[in-house]
């Protein structure tokens, strides 16, 4: 079965090791999660929950009842849609919550230590900080204050290591650094005295509704302005349902009185100001006729005492019953003047507006009454639409769209077409005034029949009347604005105020942070698995050497708990000893198998040093000898010998002294400690061990063993250093080659493979060694005797469970 996927670039992914790898970091996984696991308790206990409460409110698109067909100070709106969004867009503006947090000062903040952390107490605070204006107040920094009795306090501040601090003065909202000259200040105060701070400047006021408790201590910390208003954006959301008038406000904060204050006081400023635009107009109007009634005032006051100073030079205090008829016929003529002046006033008015104002649709435009002129009231009825249609654009389209272009050039074009329109108009009316004035010229010329000082009186009559008539009509059209101003309503009702009612905090589940929290151990854990796995190229389990060479396995050997390389001789009974008797009876049935008699040779070699290569040569030597069989170990590795030290032998002579001739068989071969087994090491290291191995001489020294010896175990060197193992293949009848768990990596194996491929090397198998009994990713190949070997192998000691542990942690 394969248990693995082939990427393109030839990498086998073993899919199978990797799992089993991935469970093998259980304790690790263990440990994270129980760190992870910590982590979000503290978080969690230290969270603090905000609440949301909300507020409802309308649009109206209320009428002044007392608006009439002849009142000339009319208003035009843009409906009740348009209306509720750019109410939705006042509140939503950055602008709009300056003013809000500005009015309440939430800039400044008021907090008493908790369990974890600084709660916002805003009003609860049983005294308030009254700053001076235009100074500059630290920002960002608490400030202790620490009651001591009812009334005196202490202010301490640490600021630390800094140096400058940053200060803003919350009147122009500008922010400087201020250097300090001590950064840890503490100073006692009366309440209402004056704190004069490089940084704080003001007093501390008490609060009468709240008692002071001495000892109890909490702090003062000013805030960035820009930042303040900012988050309450964040946190501040209005809803509007489709073509509805109503509007649903609500806040999150962790203060619910804080939240009833921002929203209530949003209101209130949204209508203040929705007022205030909707009376700006008669507000305007009312400003230009004041200034005309101070004009005219004047100039009546002067015909006023000319009238009186000749009738009283004069001493004239009537007319004669004669000039009666004379007299109505003028004052008909002048009623009609009247009229026309009244119309030139109408235009006036629309004029200055048109002049004065570059939005149409944001203030209330006046009706074209009293204007005859069609073409007037139709152009001003386009600039109104186009207007309107410019700031319902404007709340959802770039300013910098051609499209306001355009309408801009339509309202201008429009607005010159008006402006003609007027001038037309005041010339038609300054015309039929000269008619009108000639007539009445015409009518006073008939005076001239009546006495001189009559003719005067007259004039100066006419001429006071006049200015009386103007004044008149100037004071009735600041009447009309002036009611119309006091009847004005706002178009905002507050239908359902934010108000404390005993709402809880914002439920959150916050047990879903454990759920990400194992995710966040896990997913770590997994990826460390696959790269680890993706790039590991060593082998792990016997059954790996299944898939990457035809080369038969002959045993496994387990790991060695032993003091030193004789785990055979030191316990004979042990599932090591065991092994390696196995493999002992897998030797005699492959020789049985090929018909070979007499003395054996089995070769020894591997990969690379550190595979088990002189540990399983000294073990299937002692196998041998202790099964009767006389057996000899010879020490062929000769550029690292290591097989003398566990024996306590020298190394004094050995093989390269044989081969060199410089000794005998006799002089070399060492006897041990264990019955039936001889040593010959490989003696002083020389300088061409290669040609010394393939010298004539050691075909003289195999043939010499194999007359005194049944077994013949040469230890050779690794075939991926050296190629003196290969040179001494053709002298075993057969060879071994060692690999190691989590050691050996698997293209090592190649040249080996290679070679048996191509026939060089033949009867060769495989020792696997140090494996893990219990398998290290859970194989279960069934190696080795396990619980099943107990009465017949050495128990080992039990560990004590702090012993166990310990070993658990260490792997």
């Amino acid at each position: 079965m394969d248990d693995g996927f082939d990427f393109q670039n030839g990498q086998n992914f073993n899919f199978k090791e990797f799992v089993f790898r991935a469970i093998s970091y259980w304790k690790w996984l263990l440990l994270g999660l129980c760190i992870a696991f910590y982590v979000v308790y503290h978080q969690n206990i230290r969270r603090e929950f905000p609440y949301t409460l909300g507020a409802s409110v309308t649009v109206q698109d209320d009428k002044n009842p007392l608006f009439t067909a002849n009142t000339s100070l009319v208003f035009n709106y843009g409906g009740i849609s348009g209306k509720v969004q750019e109410v939705l867009l006042n509140l939503t503006s950055r602008k709009h919550h300056e003013k809000v947090v500005d009015s309440l000062k939430l800039y400044l903040t008021y907090l008493q230590q908790g369990r974890f952390y600084k709660t916002d107490i805003y009003k609860e605070a049983p005294f308030m900080f009254q700053g001076k204006a235009d100074s500059y107040q630290v920002i960002g920094h608490p400030l202790k204050i620490t009651l001591l009795s009812e009334n005196r306090f202490q202010v301490t501040y640490d600021f630390g290591e800094l140096n400058v601090v940053a200060a803003q003065n919350y009147r122009n909202k500008k922010v400087q650094y201020i250097n300090l000259k001590e950064s840890v200040f503490s100073e006692e105060y009366n309440f209402g005295d004056y704190i004069d701070l490089p940084f704080l400047k003001g007093r501390l006021l008490k609060r009468s509704e709240i008692a002071l408790v001495p000892q109890s201590e909490y702090y003062i910390q000013f805030n960035n302005f820009d930042s303040t208003v900012s988050s309450f954006m964040q946190s501040y959301a209005v809803r509007n349902e489709m073509n509805s008038p109503l509007l649903t406000i609500r806040l999150t904060n962790k203060n619910k009185s804080k939240i009833v204050d921002y929203i209530n006081t949003s209101v209130f400023i949204l209508d203040r100001d929705q007022l205030q635009r909707k009376n700006q107009y008669a507000i305007n109007t009312i400003e230009f006729i004041d200034k005309q009634l101070s004009r005219v005032k004047g100039e009546l006051t002067k015909k006023a005492d000319s009238l009186n100073d000749f009738m009283k030079v004069n001493k004239i205090f009537d007319l004669e019953s004669e000039s009666a008829l004379l007299t109505s016929k003028i004052e008909e003529y002048k009623s009609q003047k009247d009229l026309l002046t009244e119309q030139l006033l109408a235009l006036d008015l629309l004029k200055n507006y048109l002049v004065t104002n570059n939005d149409y649709s944001a203030l209330q435009v006046p009706s074209t009454t009293g204007v005859s002129e069609a073409n007037i009231g139709a152009n001003v009825s386009k600039i109104i639409l186009l207007s309107a249609e410019k700031s319902k654009l404007a709340y959802s389209v770039r300013d910098n769209v051609s499209v306001f272009d355009d309408l801009n050039r339509q309202i201008g074009a429009l607005k010159l077409v008006v402006l003609e329109n007027i001038a037309s108009e005041k010339f038609n009316i300054q015309s039929q005034l000269k008619s009108v004035n000639s007539k009445i010229y015409n009518s006073e010329s008939e005076f001239s029949t009546i006495p001189e000082s009559q003719q005067r009186l007259r004039a100066i009559e006419r001429e006071y009347l006049l200015s009386q008539s103007t004044y008149d009509l100037y004071l009735a059209k600041r009447g009309e604005a002036d009611l119309i101003k006091a009847s004005n309503v706002s178009d905002i009702v507050l239908i359902e105020p934010a108000k404390d009612t005993g709402q809880g905090r914002n439920a959150v589940n916050l047990n879903i942070r454990y759920v990400f929290a194992f995710f966040a151990v896990l997913i770590p854990l997994f990826l460390v698995a696959f790269v680890v796995t993706f790039f590991d190229n060593k082998l792990h389990a016997p059954g790996d050497l299944e898939d990457l060479s035809s080369i038969p396995l002959l045993g496994v050997i387990g790991q060695n708990d032993t003091a030193n390389n004789l785990a055979v001789f030191n316990k004979s009974q042990s599932a090591m000893a065991e092994a390696f008797r196995a493999i002992r009876s897998s030797l005699q049935f492959m020789y049985k198998k090929h018909d070979l008699e007499g003395s054996k040779t089995v070769l020894i070699t591997s990969s690379i040093s550190g595979e088990g290569k002189t540990f399983t040569a000294i073990n299937i030597a002692s196998v041998f000898a202790l099964s009767g069989k006389r057996t000899v170990l010879v020490g062929l590795d000769l550029r690292k010998p290591r097989i003398f030290d566990d024996f306590e032998l020298k190394n004094d002579i050995g093989v390269v002294n044989y081969l060199i001739g410089q000794n005998s068989l006799g002089d070399i071969v060492q006897q041990t400690k264990v019955e039936n087994l001889d040593i010959i090491t490989s003696g002083p290291i020389p300088p061409n061990p290669s040609e010394l191995l393939i010298s004539e001489i050691m075909d003289a020294l195999i043939a010499e063993l194999k007359e005194k010896y049944d077994y013949i175990i040469l230890d050779t060197p690794p075939v991926g250093l050296v190629a003196d193992a290969l040179e001494l293949l053709e002298y075993a009848d057969a060879s071994l080659y060692v690999v190691r768990q989590d050691y050996t990596q698997k293209e090592m194996l190649t040249l080996i493979n290679e070679k048996h491929k191509n026939g060089v090397v033949k009867n060769i198998s495989f020792i696997y060694n140090f494996y893990n009994l219990k398998g290290k990713y859970g194989y279960g190949y069934g190696y080795g005797y396990g619980d099943y070997a107990n009465g017949y192998h050495d128990v080992a000691e039990k560990k004590s469970f702090f012993n166990k542990l310990l070993s658990v942690i260490k792997k």
